[in-house]
């Protein structure tokens, strides 16, 4: 499985990642709305996690 995970604090993203990694999820992190977005728009991630409050763009926008 591969998530895209998008958060703009990267010290609880580390720790995310770090229990997801220990799952056996490959997971690639974006910081900001803009390149969440484009990220997820590529198609190669199963699920997204998507923080709400984010820079440049927030998660609910990004979700429309």
């Amino acid at each position: 499985m591969r998530v895209l995970l998008v958060k703009d604090e990267k010290a609880l993203s580390s720790a995310i990642c770090r229990v997801l990694k220990a799952e056996q999820i490959v997971t690639d992190t974006a910081y900001d709305g803009e390149t969440g977005l484009d990220d997820a728009l590529s198609g190669i991630y199963d699920a997204v996690i998507l923080d709400v409050m984010l820079p440049k763009r927030d998660g609910f926008s990004i979700l429309e």
